[in-house]
């Protein structure tokens, strides 16, 4: 049985009520392949389908899962740039009740976060006129450990990569398990460590420069061994430190005067990210 590419924007005749829902800021829209999860997009007004297709950027929401909220927040950044943002919508609740996390390490019980976000990128892609070879991912607090880990994962489909204030992070280490470390990653997900393979991503690391509480981190977290145990400014300069010894020149973007707060951050986000799209 085949199934008909849905409707695009330039698909409609003028006028049809359709299009205010596939331009600017959509709505949410399930992913066919698993409906748990969804996503939506801010689509600039001149997108057509003539010429190159446009650039992809990804935000990945934080723990409080406000992502309609981050996709506002880059609506004139994608006028201005003329790239589609896309941000996905991992609900709570997946592997139980208080279940929060999951999709943060991405491997978890019954799901893997990084394929539903290809699939998401995939369908949006074959509705809009789109890159999706690569694009560029984005994501703070519980969006950064999703962004690295899936960049550990998927280094071939990213063009850039922004990591914002994660409370957990997992290192380049043969010696450690996920998620603490990659020893294991072949087993978890059939995917081999491969340093070499991030070497020349354009890779942000930010943060603001009050964000030094604890408050929002698990006691597990917080009383962890070693950097799993530290607070976020610990962490993320851990991962840089732990990214240079394998040859991965991740730039650190300290937002003065900023606490954990992923819009306050976003300027120096998006100033990265601009840049990147340029090239």
């Amino acid at each position: 049985m085949t199934t008909e590419r849905p409707l695009a924007p330039w698909d409609l005749p003028a006028g049809h009520p359709g299009i205010t829902f596939l331009t600017g800021p959509t709505s949410f829209f399930a992913l066919s392949s698993d409906p748990r999860f969804s996503y939506c997009l801010y689509v600039p007004s001149g997108h057509t389908p003539d010429g190159p297709p446009s650039q992809l950027v990804v935000t990945v929401h934080g723990t409080r899962r406000r992502c309609e909220s981050l996709r506002n927040a880059f609506a004139d950044f994608a006028e201005a740039h003329d790239c589609v943002i896309l941000a996905p919508l991992f609900p709570a609740g997946i592997t139980g009740p208080n279940d929060v996390d999951s999709y943060k390490l991405l491997s978890s019980d019954g799901f893997r976060a990084d394929e539903a976000l290809l699939d998401m990128v995939a369908a949006a892609a074959d509705r809009w006129h789109l890159r999706s070879d690569r694009f560029h991912l984005h994501g703070f607090s519980g969006g950064g450990q999703f962004a690295h880990r899936f960049a550990y994962l998927h280094p071939d489909r990213l063009a850039s990569l922004s990591v914002g204030a994660p409370g957990r992070i997992t290192l380049l280490d043969p010696e450690a398990t996920w998620w603490h470390g990659t020893a294991d990653m072949k087993e978890q997900f059939g995917i081999e460590a491969d340093p070499a393979a991030l070497r020349d991503l354009p890779v942000q690391l930010v943060i603001g420069e009050k964000d030094t509480g604890t408050a929002e981190l698990s006691p597990e977290h917080r009383h962890a061994p070693g950097p799993a145990g530290l607070g976020r400014t610990e962490q993320i300069n851990s991962l840089r430190a732990n990214w240079r010894v394998h040859g991965i020149n991740a730039r650190l973007d300290i937002v003065p005067d900023t606490a954990h707060d992923h819009f306050a951050v976003l300027s120096a986000v998006q100033e990265f990210l601009a840049t990147q799209l340029a090239t």
